[in-house]
């Protein structure tokens, strides 16, 4: 007999294992303790290992949506977007913001709350130039969050940015995309354990270069 939907979505569950997480694992840096993480994750075959998810609120409504981490290094977290999107209006009018980066078949994730600045444009244009000319053509024809009459306007903004840069050996990068840095003030680690009792460490900056380390509760 077939359960119904709900009891069998209840009963879906999987025992983690016991592998373990301790405060030396990680070292005194939560920084380069993710980059070491993150490397595990490319290093599995994990698909998109620098996915992450961000969270951001404005006028106390919270919004979450995946994004891709371009660099990771002692400032914190990079991912580049539209300056115009709803994540970067929000994080403009409240800089406070929280990341996850989602690790399920290496039993483990990363989480970090801060706050968000704009990047130099020095450092955009140097991502910008790197990106496939696909993907700077969809930056200027993408008006990112707005509403668009159906996809067939979408594509031929598309095609008219296509003409507009024909003759451009390099795409210029528009002035209202750029790259969004989290300067993380917390960031904790969890790694599944068996029966629940998972491992939680946690890091909270009490100073530049200098981090408090918590074991909390699973």
């Amino acid at each position: 007999m077939m359960l119904p939907p709900q009891a069998e979505l209840a009963a879906k569950r999987r025992e983690y294992g016991d592998r373990g997480l301790t405060e030396a694992d990680l070292g005194p840096d939560p920084l380069a303790a993710v980059q070491r993480w993150l490397a595990d994750a490319e290093d599995a075959g994990l698909y998109e290992p620098n996915a992450m998810l961000l969270a951001t609120a404005a006028d106390t409504r919270p919004s979450a949506r995946m994004v891709l981490l371009k660099t990771l290094d002692h400032r914190g977290f990079v991912f580049f977007t539209n300056y115009r999107s709803r994540k970067a209006v929000e994080l403009a009018a409240n800089p406070a913001c929280a990341l996850v980066l989602p690790w399920h078949p290496l039993e483990r994730q990363v989480r970090a709350e801060g706050a968000a600045e704009r990047v130099d444009p020095a450092e955009s244009d140097a991502y910008f130039a790197a990106r496939p000319r696909a993907a700077q053509l969809g930056a200027w024809a993408s008006p990112q969050s707005e509403v668009v009459d159906s996809r067939e306007a979408l594509e031929g903004r598309y095609a008219r940015e296509t003409d507009r840069f024909a003759s451009y050996d390099e795409v210029p990068r528009p002035p209202h995309w750029g790259g969004i840095l989290v300067r993380p003030r917390r960031v904790e680690f969890w790694q599944g354990r068996a029966g629940r009792m998972h491992d939680r460490v946690a890091f909270d900056r009490i100073a530049e270069g200098a981090w408090a380390v918590t074991r909390l509760a699973p």
